[in-house]
């Protein structure tokens, strides 16, 4: 007898639909298994998608690296040294640690948290201003409303442009006013506005109230000379940032002369620990739906394998008359494990459309909220291993009743009443 015959299905069908009740019943522990397995990791996956949103546009091997005071005396130096760092250490950091892949040097108008004064037309806003370079927005990128942001003609030509936030808009201008190409006043250097941009929805770490200006016109227009607030740096890709940012705290205590051991000196802050440690609680979401959905999935088809040692120990007489008509055991057993699987497969994929539902329902109520959580579906690969495992475990727990149908005797079966 071959899988595809006919007469088999028709067998297979027959059996199961003789008591529809006890059938669907007991599909509905497999129903309700592929259920919280695929809406489990589905939802893990949205929630991996909405982080991933979270920091779309920032380099997250990446890091930051600004001067403190000395926590500790050395080589004559005090306790309580200010460390200032100049462009001078960009050439040294670029030139001894080749794993850096962008660095750039920034500097902030005022002190840190404080605001400078801008105008225009009698309109004024407490705006945090920046000097940068283009390369900062490798590392963090700016979601433009209109315009463009610095390029490197404006360090090179000292250009007087700035890259203004909406809230600095609001503030200095009237609704219909277009701010491109208009100026505005920063402590009585004029600038014109070259592009305007939004505040991101994810990780952002500069407001929506900042204003950024080419570097070299910084030094130019506020005399900053060759001074540097902090750094932004991102590693390449097949590098840790951890290592790397151990290296570059060394090299700036080397140069610094600043102790060792001295922890309060280099002040950092490392951006790929955030998102490592993101990665590594969606992994283990991942890990506990699949848990969870493997042991609720064998539930649910150990309830299948006790309805068919029930259903047969109902047809022993007829296993018995197929036996001594010349069924051969082989026959038998592939008959009952066929039921299994089709009852573990017709329940999976009736659970599998019912968790794309709750899926849906999912993202309509949550995938648009403030909530890191974005189209929760599941991968095709996914999608392949829950059925692999699920027709893994028909196929073992249909060997139970299978054994035991194939071990009745036919003259035994005969007697049965």
């Amino acid at each position: 007898m071959k899988l595809f015959d006919i007469d088999l299905w028709r067998e297979v069908f027959s059996t199961l639909t003789k008591n529809m009740l006890r059938t669907i019943l007991t599909t509905l522990g497999v129903i309700f298994a592929i259920i919280i397995l695929i809406s489990l990791l589905g939802a893990t996956n949205g929630m991996k998608n909405g982080f991933d949103k979270l920091f779309a546009g920032t380099a997250t091997n990446s890091m930051f690296v600004w001067g403190q005071r000395t926590g500790k005396p050395y080589k004559g130096f005090e306790r309580g040294r200010r460390i200032s760092y100049t462009l001078d250490d960009v050439k040294m950091l670029r030139e001894n640690i080749k794993e850096i892949d962008v660095l750039s040097p920034r500097i902030q108008l005022g002190s840190y948290k404080s605001v400078s004064k801008v105008a225009r037309n009698g309109q004024t806003s407490g705006s945090t201003v920046y000097g940068d370079f283009p390369t900062i927005d490798y590392i963090n990128k700016k979601d433009l409303v209109e315009g463009r942001f610095l390029n490197q003609k404006d360090i090179d030509e000292k250009r007087k442009v700035a890259v203004i936030g909406s809230d600095a808009v609001k503030l200095l201008y009237k609704k219909t006013e277009e701010p491109i190409g208009t100026y505005i006043e920063i402590n009585s250097v004029y600038f014109q506005v070259v592009g305007v941009y939004n505040k991101k929805k994810g990780v952002n770490f500069d407001g929506q109230n900042s204003i950024f200006i080419p570097f070299t016109t910084f030094q130019k227009a506020f005399n900053s000379g060759n001074r540097v607030g902090w750094f932004a740096i991102a590693v390449k890709p097949q590098y840790k940032v951890a290592p790397i940012l151990n290296k570059i705290k060394k090299l700036l205590k080397q140069k610094y002369k600043i102790h060792p051991k001295d922890s309060r000196a280099i002040g950092s802050f490392d951006l790929s620990q955030i998102f490592t440690g993101i990665s590594a609680f969606t992994m283990v979401l991942q890990g506990f739906s699949y848990f969870i959905g493997l042991f609720t999935l064998l539930a649910g088809v150990i309830a299948i394998s006790n309805i068919l040692l029930i259903t047969v120990k109902e047809r022993t007489k007829e296993i018995g008359i197929r036996r001594a008509l010349g069924a051969t055991p082989k026959v038998i057993k592939r008959q009952i494990i066929l039921e299994a699987v089709v009852l573990t497969v017709f329940s999976g994929l009736v659970g599998f459309v019912l968790s794309v539902g709750i899926l849906t329902l999912l993202d309509d109520n949550f995938g648009h909220s403030e909530y890191p959580f974005v189209n929760p579906s599941i991968s095709f690969a996914q999608v392949i291993i829950s059925f692999l495992l699920m027709l893994f475990l028909s196929l073992l727990i249909g060997l139970i009743p299978a054994k035991k149908a194939v071990k009745i005797k036919p003259i035994e079966a005969l007697r049965e009443e």
